[in-house]
């Protein structure tokens, strides 16, 4: 008997369908810290030859004023994507006055909070909140966990292949805007479902420096490596384990992935509600603000997720209102460690994968996340995250328990017709590879990155800052191997001027005090 997920394949594995999955879009957004030549965070101000981190469309900054943040424009194909993301790489790699773009997740040496600097964004408005709400997250949560870097996979499926999957469900009736956000939220429940399969594979964070912790990482938990780097000798990813992007005032949240509006309901309830904690922090003293607000989040971005189902915002417009009004665009990827192995963060072979595994997400049945299996998906993800490459690890599927590796093994095998009809639409081998290569990583766990960088911190007998160093510097160099064209040069260069010019504009528009502002921000529906 044909199951749904066999009925939908069918539909694109049609020689006249084929084009649909050619409409597959990709932006890729990476954070990477700007460290100086002995392993510090750099103190510098964010450079000027990058333009204004407010207002420049794909180099900006995100918690701190030494976290860069490379954000690409959406292509079609996963190869001009990594191409442009590597320009703006050579590009920055040329004006940060011989500093390094760290090559690692977790962060390098740290010396306490004075040592990394709030973004700064100017004193317009938005500019003033952006900077309020990163000052709220250090009270909230300490400057520390805000030095992690990681990478953001933006993904969306065209209008065509959700005209299919209605067309193929007898949905027609249903507004189009509907259905799609009902498809993108399918894809993101199985997507909590499978997400533990991506931290096997794709987790690079085992180890840290013991400054990251305040007290040495004393309490932390983990067996010390040298007498600098501290590590756990199963783990994928530090980083989404409970030290890195998760705290205890965000367990308390029931965010719900089973509609667009249970979503936007307890997303927004979380921005209106108060935490005693938060309020006992205070929100301003001495009339400096020192977060948005005293409520469980200060705003959408705060809550700490894998995946986020997302729509581009009109200037001034919340995201949860945008998504109401206007329904799902695409989902974002949260959960990717950088792999300080690849000079981008990413191979072109991985994000080949993702499209493998995010496809398969969207054709995949899924019905509702209710509070069993909700529990089941979380210490999965947790169990793969600290324990992944423990041999014999087990998860639970359905109440059952099964093997991590046996469960991956099945996953890819499934994922196998995808593979092939998207190189059937690309023209290409490259998605089948990918998942040949991940195949492998389960077979064989010391090919996975965390595994990988274990062994190569063995092998050479040295620390985790002094092989991320070794590895910057190597990156670094690549980069500068690399001309861009005198073309790309002052398109760069262009962008960043009229980036400028964008801030200043907004800093002399604005008609009331942030007071104000902030107020009517919150207040707004």
């Amino acid at each position: 008997m044909a199951t749904e997920y066999q009925d939908r394949l069918e539909l694109f594995q049609s020689r006249a369908n084929h084009s649909v999955l050619n409409g597959i879009c990709h932006g890729i957004e990476r954070e990477t810290l700007r460290i100086t030549s002995d392993a510090r965070l750099s103190q510098k101000r964010h450079p000027e030859k990058l333009g204004r981190s407010l207002t420049h469309p794909y180099i900006t900054t995100d918690y701190s004023e030494a976290l860069l943040e490379f954000i690409t424009p959406v292509h079609c194909r996963i190869g001009d994507t990594l191409s442009f993301l590597e320009q703006l790489h050579q590009y920055t790699n040329q004006h940060i006055d011989g500093e390094l773009l760290w090559a690692g997740s977790m962060p390098p040496l740290l010396e306490g909070d004075a040592s990394i600097p709030i973004a700064q964004y100017g004193s317009s408005n938005i500019g003033l909140m952006k900077t309020v709400y990163r000052e709220g997250l250090w009270h909230r949560y300490g400057k520390p966990m805000q030095t992690i870097a990681g990478i953001h996979y933006n993904f969306s499926l065209p209008e065509e292949f959700w005209a299919l999957l209605q067309q193929y469900s007898g949905q027609e009736g249903i507004k189009a805007q509907s259905f799609r956000s009902a498809g993108y939220f399918s894809l993101i429940r199985n997507f909590l479902r499978y997400s533990w399969l991506l931290m096997y594979l794709f987790g690079a964070s085992p180890v840290v420096s013991r400054s990251f912790f305040a007290d040495g990482g004393e309490h932390s938990g983990l067996k010390a490596l040298d007498k600098d780097t501290l590590f756990l000798p199963y783990a994928t990813s530090l980083r989404m384990s409970d030290m890195g992007y998760s705290n205890h005032a965000q367990s308390s949240l029931n965010i719900c992935y089973n509609t667009l509006d249970d979503y936007v309901d307890s997303l927004s309830k979380a921005i209106r509600t108060p935490y005693p904690a938060y309020e006992a922090i205070g929100l301003k003293k001495e009339g400096k603000y020192l977060q948005l607000n005293t409520n469980l989040l200060q705003i959408e971005n705060e809550y700490y997720s894998t995946i986020r189902p997302k729509r581009i915002a009109r200037s001034g417009e919340k995201p949860v209102t945008a998504l109401r009004n206007e329904g799902v665009e695409y989902v974002e990827v949260r959960c990717l460690d950088i792999n300080p192995f690849e000079p981008l963060g990413l191979s072109e072979l991985d994000a080949h994968f993702l499209d493998v595994f995010l496809v398969y997400c969207s054709l995949q049945s899924s019905n509702p996340i209710h509070a069993d299996e909700c529990a089941e998906v979380s210490n999965n993800f947790k169990t793969a995250v600290t324990e992944g490459r423990r041999p014999g690890v087990e998860l639970r599927q359905r109440g059952q328990s099964v093997v991590l590796q046996n469960w991956g093994l099945q996953l890819l095998d499934d994922m196998t017709p995808i593979a092939e009809i998207l190189d059937q639409a690309n023209e290409s081998s490259a998605f089948v590879k990918s998942l040949c290569t991940q195949r492998e990583k389960l077979r064989d766990v010391s090919l996975t990155p965390s595994a990988q960088l274990l062994s190569t911190l063995e092998t050479k007998g040295s620390g985790y800052v002094e092989l991320m160093m070794s590895l910057s510097e190597k990156h670094s160099k690549s980069f500068s191997e690399h001309d861009l064209s005198d073309e790309r040069i002052s398109y760069f260069e262009q962008v960043a001027q009229r980036s400028i010019a964008d801030q200043l504009a907004r800093e002399s528009n604005d008609q009331i005090s942030f007071d104000q502002f902030l107020q009517e921000y919150m207040e707004a529906e």
